[in-house]
Parts: structure tokens; C-alpha cells; sequence
């Protein structure tokens, strides 16, 4: 790994912190997402700072940066752009919408239709749009965070597998503890934190960083100790979907990026065991459990499958 590397991602990690306080944690999980070129869903309540972290890392980048606030009455075309008619030239121009960007936060993702959620799932898988017969491509790096309230909320539409599919990671922040949220009190005394947030990485070092991920080592065993958890949810008796090949390809790349962010050029198998539950929990369905559970049993049980399925030496 270059010595200039981690440098780079403690310069990343630090600025974010400034804003979200005592959650290194999903700051660093955050990032993995980043670099191995995935996305990232942030699940919460209201109010614990999942839009705050989503602009933290956007104002850390020196990339372009979009903002939806997802509503019901929100269409396609208010995130793919659309072609108006020109009478002066008697034809249609296409008008760019908010996915052409590098950072694109969809707040409140659950807050607008299955029709119109189902408008990101080519940019995200291939970083491209297609509109009227004609493709455009996505400038790099591309990274789309969405934020959603829990299933219970009023006024949600639960995200389809397929969508679900795409977010390399999926993480909550929960309740600060008392301590960091007495310090959120005096940071926010001259106003908000995010918005003295200073750009730390170009678009080119975050592309540079991404090429370093594709060089972390993952050896033989790693990579069978992948696809044995993969595997076992696939005959996992409660899970109705186990995780998908593409879902144990996103597991290898984000156990590269894991491992870099953690200053080594080589994974381990606690990679592995630390990225389970955020990476694949999200990507199974549990049958006979209701929605509202869904997401908590699927963590007890890949948390389960870690805990008996024999670890690499």
C-alpha cells in the first residue's frame, strides 16, 4: 500500500468526525462504501444525524453534489432529467436532472414510489442513464446515499429487493451517548457544523484511492470463507432469499476496501466478520416475519451464521 494512502483516508475520517460525533464507526463504514466504489443506505429515526453525515461527506469531497428530498408525488424525471421542446429550434434538448453529479443524497428515499425509486437502479449499477432511446454516462466518482425512516413510519414505500441490492452497505447511527451529545450542544452553538466543512479530497484522489482497493490482497481462504457465509444463507431454513452472487461479489470488494481503510493492503477473516451484518443483512428475506422485524432478525441471523461457520487461519 503507497504511503500516501492513509494519510488521505485519516484526513477523510477526521473531517467527517467533525460533524458526527462518537460514531467512528459508521464514519468508517461510510468510507469503505466510498472507496470500493459502492453506495451507501443510512437506516434510522429521525433526527440522529443521517442527513447531517450524507452532507458531511459530500462537503469532504471537492466533487459536485446534488440533494432530493424524496416526496410521493416525485417522478422519474425529476432525477433523470428529461427533453423539452425547443420551439426557436424545433426539437427536443435533453435537460439534465440531479443524478449527473459525483454525490447524489436521496433523502427520505422510502418517502417516494417503488416507480420512482426503481429510476437510480441503472445509475447505480451502471453508472449510466438511459432516457428517450439515448445513454449518457455518469462522470466518476459516482456515489449515490439515501437515507430512509423506519418501515413504520407513516407515509413509507419499503425498497424492493432489487433496490436493496444495490446499496453496498447498509448501517444506522442510533442514539449518540450522553457525553458526545453534550458536545453536539456546543458545536452547533455558532450554527451548523456541515456547513464549515472544507473539502479535503479531489475527485481524482478519490478515483486514485478506489484503484488502490482493487489491489488489496485477498487470499484463497478469505475469499472461500466469503462465499462459505454466502452459501449458508442460501440454506439458511428462515431465510426465504439468501444473498445473491452479485451481493457475494459487493462482500469481496468491500472486504478490499476494508482492509485499506484499516491501513493494510491484505484482508484478514475479521474483515470479513466486521462487514457481515451491514453488507449482507439487508440483502436476504426472512420468511414468516413481518416487515417491521425484517431487519433485525436478518442481523441476529447472519450474526448467527458468522458465529458457526469455521474462520480461515
Amino acid at each position: 500500500m503507497s504511503k500516501d494512502v492513509a494519510p488521505l483516508i485519516r484526513s477523510l475520517e477526521e473531517n467527517i468526525a467533525k460533524v458526527l460525533l462518537g460514531k467512528d464507526e459508521v464514519i468508517r463504514l461510510s468510507i469503505v462504501a466510498l472507496l470500493a466504489d459502492g453506495h451507501l443506505l443510512i437506516e434510522d429515526a429521525p433526527g440522529v444525524g443521517k442527513t447531517s453525515l450524507a452532507k458531511a461527506i459530500a462537503q469532504s469531497l471537492s466533487c459536485t453534489f446534488s440533494r432530493l428530498q424524496c416526496t410521493p408525488d416525485m417522478l422519474p424525471s425529476d432525477i433523470l432529467g428529461s427533453s423539452i421542446f425547443l420551439p426557436n429550434k424545433g426539437e427536443f434538448e435533453f435537460r439534465k436532472g440531479p443524478i449527473f453529479t459525483n454525490v447524489l443524497l436521496a433523502d427520505e428515499i422510502n418517502r417516494t414510489t417503488p416507480r420512482t425509486q426503481s429510476a437510480l437502479l441503472e445509475a447505480m449499477m451502471e453508472h449510466q442513464v438511459s432516457v428517450d432511446g439515448q445513454t449518457y454516462l455518469l462522470d466518476k466518482p459516482f456515489l449515490v446515499i439515501a437515507t430512509q425512516n423506519p418501515f413504520e413510519f407513516e407515509g413509507t414505500y419499503p425498497l424492493p429487493e432489487n433496490q436493496l441490492d444495490r446499496f453496498m452497505i447498509c448501517t444506522s447511527i442510533g442514539y449518540p451517548e450522553r457525553s458526545a451529545e453534550r458536545l453536539v450542544f456546543a458545536s452547533h452553538r455558532a450554527g451548523e457544523p456541515v456547513d464549515a466543512l472544507t473539502a479535503v479530497l479531489s475527485a481524482e484522489q478519490i478515483s486514485e484511492l478506489q484503484q488502490s482497493v482493487r489491489g488489496v490482497t485477498v487470499e484463497e481462504s478469505i475469499a472461500e470463507y466469503i462465499l462459505d457465509l454466502v452459501h449458508a444463507t442460501r440454506s439458511n431454513k428462515e431465510l426465504s432469499l439468501g444473498v445473491s452472487t452479485r451481493g457475494a461479489l459487493t462482500m469481496y470488494r468491500a472486504v478490499q476496501s476494508f482492509a485499506l481503510v484499516d491501513g493494510r493492503n491484505y484482508a484478514i477473516p475479521d474483515d470479513v466478520k466486521q462487514l457481515a451484518g451491514p453488507v449482507l443483512a439487508h440483502r436476504v428475506v426472512c420468511g414468516g416475519v413481518i416487515r417491521e422485524g425484517q431487519r433485525t432478525r436478518a442481523r441476529q441471523i447472519i450474526q448467527q451464521i458468522v458465529d458457526t461457520t469455521p474462520v480461515p487461519h
